[in-house]
């Protein structure tokens, strides 16, 4: 009986290796990604958000400094409204006894609803200032002169003068030989510093 011829060690090996492998199959996996990678894309965003979040403020920081500066630049930029002068007045002081007058004798005339009267006695400020213009008032004698009486049309001209008398109740009392000061404004703004010797009235 005749045998058929055995195969070579090479031809073995190839039998073996086909019969233990396995076909490789096409990966059927789905395309779209899972859950995972929504996690991970939500992730990029939040931390990509977080990154933006402190330029946004130095941005919004840099506009507020700008706008703030062109407010201030504007504001002293604009012109300021021309403060009105003192009117210009030559005024003289004189006192006796108890009665202070002072007479217009140039410039301007002034307001005497505008007037500011402020009297001292030897460098004192006497206790009850004259509430110019008036009629009565505490501290002096009724019935001032001139412009310093509230009946007065408002205007203290040149030539014209305007007295008060001080009250025995108020102080320093007036006497002969002491020195009176007196201060004038108009409207807050300072027109004559006036000084004179009181007389015998």
């Amino acid at each position: 009986m005749n045998r058929s011829p055995r195969p070579s060690a090479s031809v073995r090996t190839f039998l073996a290796d086909a019969a233990t492998s396995r076909p490789v199959l096409p990966d059927r996996s789905p395309t779209h990604p899972g859950p995972s990678s929504n996690r991970n894309a939500a992730g990029d965003a939040y931390r990509s958000d977080r990154a933006l979040a402190p330029v946004a403020g130095v941005l919004l920081l840099a506009i507020t400094v700008v706008l703030a500066g062109g407010v201030v630049t504007a504001a002293l930029a604009a012109p300021a409204e021309p403060v009105e002068p003192a009117p210009t007045a030559s005024l003289s002081l004189s006192a006796a006894g108890d009665r202070v007058t002072v007479t217009h004798r140039g410039g301007d005339a002034l307001d005497a609803s505008e007037l500011d009267v402020r009297v001292s006695v030897d460098g004192e400020p006497l206790a009850r200032q004259p509430p110019v213009p008036f009629f009565s008032a505490a501290g002096f004698r009724p019935g001032p002169t001139g412009a310093f009486n509230a009946a007065s049309d408002g205007d203290w001209s040149v030539g014209e003068s305007a007295s008060f008398r001080i009250a025995g109740t108020n102080d320093p009392a007036l006497e002969p030989g002491r020195t009176i000061a007196v201060e004038i404004s108009v409207g807050g703004r300072p027109v004559a510093a006036l000084e004179a010797v009181v007389e015998p009235g």
